[in-house]
């Protein structure tokens, strides 16, 4: 299969319209050619492409950052001598003079398939200068590697935020190209857009979203395989909690623990109160010891979400529920335990970052209540997951 760059680059058709043109490249790192050349690279190098400036989103171009909320500068790439401007550093979205630096810009991003995954409210903040400026925006589009499942709920009026573009749920099952058009629609955008769509990408296929013969490049510095971006919209709750999510360790945001955490006596509560949501994966009871970030140096007892092998089912799999459980287990477990970190995350001042994350406190209310139970939380989250299936039918390009 090809994703949208490798077309571009092989079809002189597909770029006959940047002819002429002053381009920008939106990329990170993930952002390479089947031959694994950086995308930034590979145009600069292509006939009929004139780079006249480049853009990073978190975690920098190159993938320069290695954790949330540190931000990047702009600067000169000293080989191509273009700027280079970081989008998550003196602002988030583009300035007059960053849009006045190109005509067209081309968006190469991968995503993980998740709402609170930033590099699609990039793209929404892009798609809206590049609507104020009369400047165009391609999107060469790539795999939604956690596939077409849709899961958690809406995000809340209100709650908008680098973390929350819009009100979808945490699993929006789109991919770049796909999102782009429902931004378009959705905040009714006067832009010219086009996609370079990807050939022969089937979600349902082997890999259930990425093709299982394309390498995997971390686009982030913590997602480093496939079993992350497929647990990644349960397991990214944890950065508002005071559990370790594994950063510090080779399987972030895989697993989740704490020193003062029985993991057996947790997954037995999950399986009590739940069973229907652990179905699709294997919980393995282990030991961890993060490096950095959360209880450094301590020894952690944590679970470990197994979302790979043959026992790996991607329709059963529900990453967001089934964490939502384990927070719930560890509440009823230890009473008065402190779950929740108290900072502003992603700049987001007087809200709880477990609220942030989740789009609204619904699902911390749900997690604290000694009475709720599974099917309370289910008669919420299956509406929203239906009312998106619905609008986002018109929007699927494959």
């Amino acid at each position: 299969m090809k994703f949208g760059i490798d077309r571009l680059l092989a079809e002189p058709e597909l770029r006959a319209p940047l002819a002429g043109e002053r381009i920008a490249l939106l990329a990170h790192p993930a952002s390479v050619t089947e031959n694994l050349t950086h995308s930034l690279d590979a145009l600069s190098q292509c006939d009929g492409i004139e780079l006249s400036s480049a853009f990073g989103p978190q975690h920098g171009l190159r993938g320069d950052k290695q954790d949330n909320m540190i931000e990047s500068p702009d600067y000169d790439d000293p080989v191509l001598g273009i700027p280079i401007f970081s989008l998550y550093g003196e602002v988030r979205r583009p300035t007059k003079q960053m849009m006045d630096s190109f005509d067209i810009i081309l968006i190469d991003l991968q995503d993980l398939g998740c709402r609170i995954y930033t590099f699609i409210t990039t793209l929404r903040y892009i798609l809206e200068a590049a609507a104020e400026h009369g400047k165009t925006v391609w999107v060469l589009d790539r795999p939604n590697p956690a596939g077409r499942p849709i899961e958690g709920m809406m995000l809340e009026e209100g709650w908008e935020s680098f973390v929350g573009a819009a009100p979808m749920p945490m699993r929006h099952g789109l991919t770049m190209g796909e999102m782009g058009h429902w931004f378009i629609s959705y905040f009714n955008l006067d832009v010219e857009y086009h996609v370079v769509e990807m050939q022969g990408w089937q979600p349902e296929g082997p890999g259930f979203g990425w093709p299982t013969d394309r390498i995997w490049i971390n686009p982030s510095p913590n997602a480093p395989n496939l079993s992350m971006a497929r647990a990644y919209a349960g397991t990214v709750m944890l950065e508002g909690t005071t559990l370790s999510e594994g950063r510090g360790t080779t399987r972030p945001l895989e697993l989740f623990g704490a020193p003062d955490i029985d993991a057996k006596a947790v997954i037995a509560e999950m399986q009590r109160k739940a069973p229907q949501w652990l179905k699709g994966c294997i919980l393995r009871e282990c030991w961890f010891e993060p490096t950095f970030h959360k209880h450094v140096g301590m020894l952690c007892g944590g679970v470990q979400i197994h979302a790979e092998g043959p026992s790996y089912d991607h329709a059963a799999f529900r990453p967001w529920r089934l964490q939502a459980l384990a927070l719930k287990a560890i509440n009823k477990l230890y009473f008065g335990y402190e779950l929740w970190r108290d900072f502003a995350y992603e700049y987001e001042e007087g809200k709880l970052a477990f609220d942030v994350i989740n789009g609204g406190p619904g699902l911390r209310e749900w997690i604290e209540s000694p009475s709720t139970i599974a099917n309370d939380l289910e008669a919420i989250v299956a509406p929203d997951e239906r009312v998106w299936g619905q609008m986002l039918k018109d929007h699927l390009i494959y």
